[in-house]
């Protein structure tokens, strides 16, 4: 990976479930891109009408105080800290951005960023077709126990091991003798 590339992990790890949506928050996409919050902010600011409410919304004070109670994100560090809290953008918002903040680092960041959020699509996806085979199996287990534990009775009754035969004498046997 080259020197200044954007990790898809610490990507992944930027984004949030909020109000049921996955979303990235301002200040750690500003990171990302390379700027300031308050330049990214004014960017998005100057270009808001390509921000609707399904693509970008504000944080109410009670949900960042759960991502930090949650240490999903670190506090805020040194004095004052943020005077207006932070903005959640969607994955639609963050496709938004690359019309709104124009460098080659934000269109390597861009790239980055709808990659991760294409492969937690995707492994979301793979999770609940998983979840629906495994239920499916688990029906036709249900419907076929009493036949799946004649097979199983069956199967440990040819790994038993054989009783042993009665042995025979070798070579001949004069019957008068026995007597």
């Amino acid at each position: 990976m080259p020197k200044n590339a954007v990790s898809p992990i610490a990507i992944h790890d930027q984004i949030y479930l909020i109000r049921g949506r996955r979303v990235m928050l301002d200040f750690e996409l500003a990171a990302l891109y390379g700027v300031t919050t308050s330049a990214f902010n004014q960017a998005v600011g100057r270009k808001l009408e390509r921000f609707p409410d399904d693509f970008m919304f504000q944080l109410k004070r009670e949900e960042f105080v759960d991502l930090i109670s949650q240490s999903v994100i670190s506090k805020s560090e040194g004095r004052g800290g943020r005077r207006k809290m932070p903005y959640a953008f969607t994955e639609q918002g963050v496709a938004m951005l690359s019309s709104v903040l124009n460098s080659a680092r934000a269109v390597e960041v861009n790239i980055a960023i709808m990659r991760v959020f294409v492969k937690v699509k995707q492994t979301l996806l793979d999770t609940a077709e998983l979840a629906l085979k495994m239920e499916q199996l688990e029906r036709a287990v249900a419907e076929h126990n009493g036949q799946i534990d004649i097979l199983f009775k069956a199967i440990n009754e040819l790994l038993a091991p054989p009783e042993p035969k009665k042995k025979y004498p070798l070579g001949f046997q004069n019957p008068e003798k026995d007597k």
